[in-house]
């Protein structure tokens, strides 16, 4: 039987555009209502400390206004831990953040960060929130994960989608496809994300073991063009045509 793929629709690039300018428009709250309407299982935002893009009041609105699981993105630190407690979304992902970065830019060092992340991890745990860490490919970050008891990891797809070459982002493919097989035998669900379009989010969306993926910046960008509802649902039959065609061994 063909494991279910989901998709969560990052609308942090919305809250971009409307910051730009100032003013409520437009309403990130409003592209998630349409990402929801058009096919996305979940809504991801990622409260960075500087408040860039979406801001404390979205997250208010998203908990009381959407009817499908929000996965908050933050970083690992004491102020962000006591909002992801306040408010108690679906899911909370905790990712690095470096705040001169334009966006997340490699994945959690859960390995070399294992004593401060633990307790984080225990506390949203406890809330009844369900946990994932944000990782590269590599078979010791998805050990550690597991050690610090996160449910859940959530695979960089960025080296795969910045690949320059065939063989290059064939070897990233690889090592996408061995993590979800590592995370299955280590009792972790296999999220990804990051830089996936419509060019490459076929191969990634064919990996068995992977059940979620998060998408975002492509589908705001592609959705000044085609509309948000039809970039998602477009995304959406891409995603269900990979999974459905078979997955990668």
């Amino acid at each position: 039987m063909t494991r279910p793929l989901r998709l969560g629709v990052n609308i942090d690039h919305v809250a971009t555009l409307r910051n730009a300018r100032g003013g409520p428009h437009p309403d990130p709250v409003r592209a998630a209502h349409a990402a929801i309407a058009a096919g996305a299982d979940g809504i991801t935002a990622h409260l960075r400390e500087d408040r860039r893009h979406i801001r404390d009041a979205d997250i208010d609105r998203l908990m009381a206004e959407i009817d499908r699981p929000l996965n908050l993105e933050m970083a690992a630190t004491a102020e962000m831990l006591g909002i992801a407690l306040r408010h108690r979304p679906h899911a909370v992902c905790l990712v690095p953040e470096r705040r001169e970065e334009r966006t997340t830019e490699g994945g959690l060092d859960v390995a070399g960060q294992a004593a401060h992340l633990e307790p984080m991890v225990r506390a949203l745990s406890a809330a009844g929130i369900r946990v994932s860490l944000f990782i590269a490919p590599e078979p010791d970050q998805l050990r550690a994960a597991q050690a610090v008891g996160a449910p859940v990891i959530e695979l960089h797809t960025g080296a795969y989608a910045d690949a320059g070459t065939d063989a290059a982002r064939a070897m990233e493919l690889r090592r996408l496809i061995d993590a979800a097989a590592q995370a299955e035998t280590l009792g972790l669900e296999c999220h990804a994300g990051h830089g996936l379009s419509f060019d490459n989010v076929a191969p990634v969306a064919a990996i068995a073991t992977i059940v979620e993926l998060n998408i975002g910046h492509f589908l705001m960008g592609e959705a000044l063009f085609l509309g948000l509802e039809a970039t998602v649902q477009d995304m959406r039959r891409r995603m269900d045509a990979a999974r459905t065609g078979g997955a990668a061994a």
